[in-house]
Formats: structure tokens, sequence, C-alpha cells
């Protein structure tokens, strides 16, 4: 796994589309979900958005990432959403990363890690299992700061609520 540093050239779009992450993550604050967000990339189009929706649908699998590959494959005809990246704020859960190798995308970019329930490398590195078919590229650490301040305000600003 790549992890970016702040003032490293990264590829070309990365900033663009993880600032359309960022802004997907924002809409999950309308409705009292923890802000996360993700959009799916196809020859430079987005072609696949989604930002946690559990609280709203009232699902634990309404992740982010979940709702972005679903609207992806749909776009494409095929559930195999090859040819694309996808970017998402936070590193993905076991239940994202596993989605993630199914759908083989080829490449992943987040913001922040997750040292409670990343698998991409901070708690479990599904992304990275041998043992699995499929093993995408993965770079971390784009925009971390201000996607781990999401996080943060929108947990300190709950806790303040109780």
């Amino acid at each position: 796994m790549r992890v970016w540093m702040m003032d490293e050239q990264r590829p070309a779009g990365d900033d663009r589309f993880m600032r359309e992450a960022i802004a997907e993550a924002r809409r999950a604050l309308e409705h009292d979900d923890v802000p996360i967000g993700a959009v799916v990339v196809h020859d430079g189009e987005v072609i696949g958005r989604g930002h946690n929706e559990r609280e709203l649908r009232e699902d634990p699998t309404a992740h982010a990432e979940i709702l972005a590959l679903r609207e992806a494959a749909a776009a494409l005809g095929s559930w195999r959403v090859l040819d694309s990246v996808l970017y998402v704020t936070l590193e993905p859960c076991a239940m994202c990363a596993g989605a993630i190798v199914l759908a083989r995308v080829p490449r992943v970019v987040y913001g922040c890690a997750d040292p409670k329930a990343g698998a991409a490398g901070s708690v479990l590195d599904v992304l990275a299992e041998p043992r699995l078919n499929h093993r995408p590229v993965v770079e971390g650490g784009v925009f971390a700061d201000e996607c781990a301040a999401l996080l943060r305000d929108f947990f300190a600003a709950r806790r303040g609520r109780r």
C-alpha cells in the first residue's frame, strides 16, 4: 500500500475526485450519518457515488463504498467494475473491502486510515490478501487531515448532544 504525504505529487485527477468524495461525505451529515463519501471513476468520469446512509435507510450495509459500487455496476452494466478507481474518504472496512475485491476494482484511493476497523492495512488487509483472486492497488493519505477532521467534528458534535 502506498501512503501519500501532503506535499507529494499525486496522479492527475486524484485531488479532484477525492474532493468529490469529500463532498459526498458532507451529504451524509444532512441525515445524521457518519460523514464518509465515495466515488467510482471510469475513463475520467464519475459513474458511481455514495455516502453513508445507514441511519437514513436503517441498513447496516448502506456504506458509501457499497452504494457507489452499486451505482457504478449499473452504469457499466456489469458486476465487474473494471478499469475504474474507487475514491473514499475513510479506509474501507472488511465488508467494503470484500465488495471491492468481488467487483474487481483495480485501484482504491482513500483519505484517512481507520485504526479501529480498517481493512486495507490498519486492522486487516483484505485488499492485499494473497489467497483472494483480486488485489487492487491501494493508496491512502489523500487529504487525510481533511477527511479525519470531518469525522472528528461529527463525533465531537454527537458527544455534545448527549
